[in-house]
């Protein structure tokens, strides 16, 4: 029944995208069918955790390549009504213009867009998510149960009056939810803001932001693992870059590392970002506990796979030499105009 509802609302999507005679319009029929709280194949995708892993395999895929194309039908529209003169209803486009000072890229997104070239090149697929999430996937999906002790290492935002969602505490929140709706093989990066109520210092804030990354597939290992990591601080920094793996605790990953990274700020000799340590923890990374891919739905033993969590906010510092994450957040334009 869902795969004849996913046909129907293709067909009726193109059939109205196709005769909407402005921006306005389309702007209505894209809150119709992808709108997060109430679009229809958003509705879809998100009772997918509902289904049964077979029915998931049918309607998971089916559902997201309608999305892609509607996406597409819409994005298509919208150039078109632009070239025709319409990017604002009644804006005279014979007007002369005013001088306007051109804005320039945040440091994080400078990185940040690196970052996806570099994975894109590697063959990964980079997906954005949401900044509010279900506690489930938070948490419970990833292995971390209600009574679980490790939840009092995220010191978490919960949303007054709806105890099931919160502010996302890492990006590792999108897991669960995007495996429920791709098959292995599978290679995804989700950049994006987490935030977590905790006191801020040189090196810690209460909202930064991370880069995910997971590869799911038949016999991944612990090599794989590393010689990814090498290739992207390599690729970032343009230099080999001296790391140390140690023993790290994730209960989503299993074994779990800590990946840090010699601080380029000090040249390892010890500052404030690094506690003088002369270390940067940079990439927490493990491989996939089986409780995950479980949550997925994954057949048992089927797959393996790993993951890992770069600190965008800290790979920026490092990058640019900058001594304290809390210049980022202040929006001070003497600092920002520096890049």
């Amino acid at each position: 029944m869902d795969k004849e509802k996913i046909r129907g609302l293709l067909k009726e999507a193109e059939a109205k995208i196709g005769i909407a005679k402005g921006l306005n319009e389309v702007e209505k029929i894209k809150k119709e069918y992808l709108g997060r709280k109430d679009g229809q194949i958003s509705l879809i995708l998100r009772g997918l955790k509902d289904m049964k892993p077979e029915q998931k395999k049918e309607v998971g895929p089916m559902a997201n390549s309608a999305k892609i194309e509607i996406e597409k039908m819409i994005k298509d529209k919208e150039e078109w009504f632009l070239l025709q003169g319409q990017e604002v209803a009644g804006f005279d486009i014979t007007l002369p213009g005013s001088k306007t000072t051109t804005g320039h890229m945040h440091p994080i997104e400078i990185v940040r867009q690196e970052l996806e070239v570099i994975f894109n090149s590697m063959g990964f697929d980079v997906i954005e998510g949401d900044n509010l999430v279900s506690d489930y996937y938070n948490f419970e999906s990833l292995n971390i149960p209600p009574d679980h002790p490790a939840r009092d290492m995220q010191d978490t935002f919960f949303i007054k009056g709806h105890k099931e969602l919160v502010m996302r505490t890492h990006t590792s929140a999108m897991q669960v939810k995007i495996m429920e709706e791709r098959e292995p093989p599978l290679r995804v990066v989700v950049p994006g803001r987490c935030f977590r109520n905790e006191a801020t210092d040189a090196s810690h804030e209460h909202t930064f932001h991370q880069l995910e990354g997971f590869i799911v597939d038949k016999n991944i290992s612990i090599s794989n693992l590393i010689y990814t990591q090498k290739m992207i601080l390599k690729e970032i920094f343009k230099k080999d870059v001296k790391v140390r793996l140690r023993p790290g605790y994730f209960p989503f990953v299993e074994p779990g590392f800590e990946l840090d990274c010699s601080c380029l700020i000090c040249d390892g000799k010890g500052c404030p970002v690094c506690k003088g340590s002369g270390w940067v923890e940079l990439i927490p990374c493990g491989m996939i506990h089986p409780k995950v891919l479980e949550s997925a739905g994954y057949p048992k033993g089927k797959y393996t796979g790993f993951a890992f969590g770069l600190g965008l906010t800290r790979l920026a510092m490092m990058k640019f030499g900058i001594d304290d994450i809390r210049l980022f957040m202040d929006g001070d334009l003497r600092f920002l105009k520096q890049f």
